[in-house]
């Protein structure tokens, strides 16, 4: 098996933030990929409650410093680094004033969900991708965790579809029990339309914003899909049945990095629709 290149965009991981079932996947499934002679790069969110002095983040200078536009507003792009030692491995950091200083991850302390994570999970996912084209480091197999990422399959196929740095790249999109209440912003389809996407490539979205319909389209737009929690919800369930997608089941905790190992394999040696 030749070495491919996995790049992982994920909502949370441990320790940077507390432990929850994304968060203990996306620490522990970069290294084991990883020391499966894979190489990787993983990225999460500067969120406000991630300490920077303890976790000893820095910035990447030579990587910061671009604006990216959405729905007409300049948002700069911070990126941060750091090292989990134990793992070999770093963590790059997607950051930004306007989204991700506030002390939580997608909701208040009353549990009031964000009315700008629409907009955050835009930023998140094109932040990722344009400091990935800078690290000129080409994936092989993006895998995306958490609703968060949910938008980087559709960006992917559409605005960055002719982009040489992910041409030919396979995506992988895990899906869990993370729900949100409130459905995102109405506008959402509108401010992706600036990303030259169309009406058709946004029909999902044009008929509701709510999390079963963010997650199929994530789903819509990959070539392989992975049951994250034991049980999700039953619309999503229901899409992924209709799409036909290659799926790979839920997998207890002692047996899923090599599953989800061998899984990249099947999804990178099939040709895309």
């Amino acid at each position: 098996m030749d070495a491919k290149r996995i790049l992982f965009i994920t909502q949370e991981i441990t320790p940077y933030l507390p432990e929850t079932e994304i968060s203990k996947i996306c620490r522990n499934l970069p290294q084991g990929i990883q020391e499966r002679s894979r190489e990787i790069r993983t990225f999460m969110p500067r969120y406000g409650n991630v300490n920077e002095r303890r976790n000893q983040l820095h910035e990447v200078i030579r990587l910061s410093g671009m604006n990216l536009i959405i729905d007409d507003t300049d948002h700069p792009l911070i990126i941060k680094v750091a090292s989990i030692q134990a793992a070999r491995m770093q963590v790059y950091f997607i950051d930004n004033e306007d989204f991700f200083h506030r002390k939580a991850i997608v909701a208040d302390d009353e549990g009031e969900e964000f009315e700008d994570n629409d907009e955050r999970a835009i930023f998140y996912v094109r932040g990722v991708l344009e400091t990935v084209k800078k690290l000129r480091w080409i994936p092989d197999l993006v895998h995306c965790h958490g609703w968060l990422s949910a938008l980087a399959p559709i960006y992917l196929k559409k605005m960055y579809a002719d982009d040489p740095s992910f041409a030919g790249t396979k995506i992988v999109y895990s899906v869990y029990a993370d729900s949100f209440e409130k459905s995102l912003n109405k506008s959402l389809p509108d401010k992706m339309k600036q990303d030259n996407m169309t009406d058709k490539d946004l029909q999902l979205l044009k008929v509701s914003t709510d999390f079963a319909t963010l997650s199929s389209l994530a789903i819509q737009y990959s070539d392989g899909v992975i049951q994250g929690s034991q049980n999700i919800n039953q619309k999503v369930s229901e899409f992924i049945e209709r799409e036909n997608k290659l799926f790979l089941p839920y997998q207890e905790e002692e047996s899923y990095i090599d599953a989800y190992n061998e899984f990249y394999d099947k999804v990178l040696n099939t040709k895309s629709k």
